[in-house]
């Protein structure tokens, strides 16, 4: 038997920031139990009245998300230890998949550009050993 998911739970699905297992174990569950659609729907319903709590308003504006500079610069190694450590609670421990998204998307294209500029440098290299003399 499966347990019975709780409002926050509920919440975090329409909001989409549980993992892409326990979406399907939501989706699965809310499949079979028609009774929780429906509070589904009116946990939906709620929201598109404009009803909302500071907490949903937190969550749903992202108020403690660091912005894509910080997390840039998380990855540069340029932020306080303070600054550091919280990012990585951030996304390591509390596990917000859109600040992960960002900072893979970051490092891949950290790494795009050290790869292009190392082709760049091979290119111009080739294109101008011609040109040196050796002594």
């Amino acid at each position: 038997m499966r347990k019975r998911l709780t409002q926050v739970e509920l919440e975090a699905y329409l909001d989409e920031d549980l993992t892409s297992e326990e979406m399907a174990k939501v989706e699965n569950t809310l499949r079979d139990d028609p009774k929780l659609l429906g509070v589904l729907a009116r946990l939906n319903a709620r929201r598109d009245a404009g009803v909302h709590s500071l907490g949903e308003i937190w969550r749903r504006n992202r108020i403690s998300c660091p912005t894509r500079e910080q997390l840039g610069s998380y990855l540069l190694g340029t932020l306080s230890d303070q600054q550091a450590d919280y990012i990585s609670l951030h996304i390591q421990k509390i596990g917000c998949r859109i600040c992960g998204a960002n900072l893979e998307d970051l490092r891949r294209q950290e790494e795009e550009s050290s790869d292009t500029a190392a082709g760049r440098r091979h290119r111009y290299f080739r294109s101008s050993a011609g040109y040196l003399h050796q002594k």
